[in-house]
């Protein structure tokens, strides 16, 4: 026939750079809205002050990184902590960011099985 259209990429080894490009800009806009997630909690106990005048609700650091599955692929993200001073647990839920839930071998064993029958 004619002459091939076809172009052979080389030196794309492991990872495309479009990828990772929206990887990053997921991972930062999922970042913003834990963010603004933990700031409308912590707007919703503002005013709430104990005897010493400190804040009942604050902010406690980040949970450990950890992916999530995402259209994309897996994305790393760090979810914000909060925690009362009075004792009374305050948990923070994203609405976003299901909470951590450890795989069961059995249940993963069973869904691969699901995707042979």
């Amino acid at each position: 026939m004619g002459k091939s259209n076809v172009v052979e990429l080389t030196g794309r080894e492991g990872r495309d750079e479009l990828t990772e490009l929206i990887r990053t800009g997921a991972r930062k806009l999922i970042a913003r809205v834990l963010e603004a997630e933990v700031s409308e909690l912590l707007s919703s106990f503002a005013g709430r002050y104990d005897e010493q005048d400190r804040a009942l609700v604050v902010r406690n650091g980040y949970q450990p990184e950890r992916e999530i599955q995402t259209g994309i692929g897996p994305v790393t993200v760090k979810v914000p902590k909060v925690r009362g001073r009075q004792g009374e647990p305050v948990c923070f839920h994203s609405a976003l960011v299901p909470p951590y839930v450890r795989k069961r071998p059995f249940c993963d064993v069973l869904s691969r099985l699901r995707f042979i029958a």
